[in-house]
């Protein structure tokens, strides 16, 4: 008897090419969540990011709102929301919201990094310390999206009562650690910083306790997909995230850059090394490497489940992109319990 797929989702962060405006990127993201949920994705979720020209998703509870509405199946949700920028009211709030509109497609996935620079996170009313409060603001944002309690006096409506189901996100142990405590599943951001991720994996599985959420650990790998008809295509595409990283390192952030032939020719060449690092957990190619790639992938962390992206610039070279890595998802079985 063969074992079911691998579970296969798909993090959107509605990047905004050169050449298009943001009204332009914004209606893309129903577009390509459609098309997820054609293609069998699980989840399609959007990343919360401010003061960047190049990403549209910073009021990410409303673009999460505009796809739960043109949608009929897949779930929706953020990955994640940086809890530190918000108070835990105003997202159970929000997402409770969603849950009354759209039953349970919800996805509350939580970062504790800000998603921006620090002139931002001022203009934001954030202040660096709040960081020190996230594990506590965590509990109480759960608080509001479960039942009523004796005695509570504060309560959100929407939102009590709806159980959204709670993620940690992470690029470190801390998440790792926070998420086995708690008893939540947990995504680790390989798709931009890898250093830690097997760690992470060993720290969050071997600490988890069960909860009323989650018997046993849940985790969820995120890995850039950059699939074309062939490899040399493949590799054209990831041009665009090569300089949109390098932009970012060298603090010249904009639109997603076009993608360019040998791109490695005009990159500087002291940079080039630790942003091929960061984009490591990558499947880049034909169909048959981007099948064999995911597998590796797979078979190295033995995920749960994996979360797709990749910042392509030509939105529909982009959706053929996640259609490929669809078709060799539905390849891949999932890990038998341990």
């Amino acid at each position: 008897m063969s074992a079911d797929p691998l579970p296969y989702s798909l993090l959107d962060l509605a990047p905004v090419p050169e050449g298009m405006e943001v009204s332009e990127a914004l209606r893309n993201v129903p577009e390509l969540a459609r098309h997820a949920e054609s293609l069998g994705y699980r989840r399609f979720w959007l990343a919360e990011h401010h003061n960047m020209e190049g990403i549209a998703s910073a009021a990410t509870s409303v673009l999460i709102g505009h796809v739960l509405g043109r949608t009929q199946t897949i779930r929706v949700g953020s990955g994640g929301i940086m809890l530190p920028n918000h108070a835990p009211l105003q997202i159970a709030e929000q997402f409770g919201t969603l849950a009354e509109l759209y039953g349970p497609r919800v996805d509350l996935g939580l970062g504790r990094a800000p998603g921006t620079d620090g002139m931002t996170m001022r203009a934001l009313r954030r202040g660096m310390q709040d960081e020190d409060q996230f594990p506590q603001d965590v509990v109480e944002l759960m608080g509001f999206l479960g039942d009523r309690q004796p005695g509570q006096p504060i309560i959100a409506q929407p939102g009590m009562g709806t159980h959204v189901p709670v993620w940690m996100l992470g690029s470190s142990l801390y998440g790792a650690q926070l998420a086995a405590m708690l008893g939540l599943p947990y995504a680790f951001a390989s798709h931009f910083a890898p250093a830690a991720l097997s760690q992470a994996i060993q720290v969050y599985r071997s600490h988890f306790r069960p909860s009323a959420t989650l018997e046993r650990p849940y985790f969820m790998l995120a890995i850039n997909v950059f699939a074309g008809e062939t490899d040399a295509e493949g590799h054209f595409l990831r041009s665009s995230a090569l300089q949109q990283f390098t932009n970012l390192r060298m603090g010249t952030p904009g639109k997603l850059p076009r993608p360019v032939e040998n791109v490695e020719a005009i990159l500087p060449r002291a940079i080039l090394p630790s942003i091929e690092s960061q984009l490591s957990v990558t499947a880049t190619g034909a169909p048959a490497t981007i099948a064999r790639e995911l597998q590796a992938l797979v078979d190295r962390y033995e995920p749960d489940e994996v979360i797709l992206t990749g910042q392509i610039h030509d939105p529909a070279k982009r959706r053929r992109s996640f259609e490929i890595a669809a078709e060799a998802m539905q390849r891949i079985a999932a890990p038998l319990p341990a």
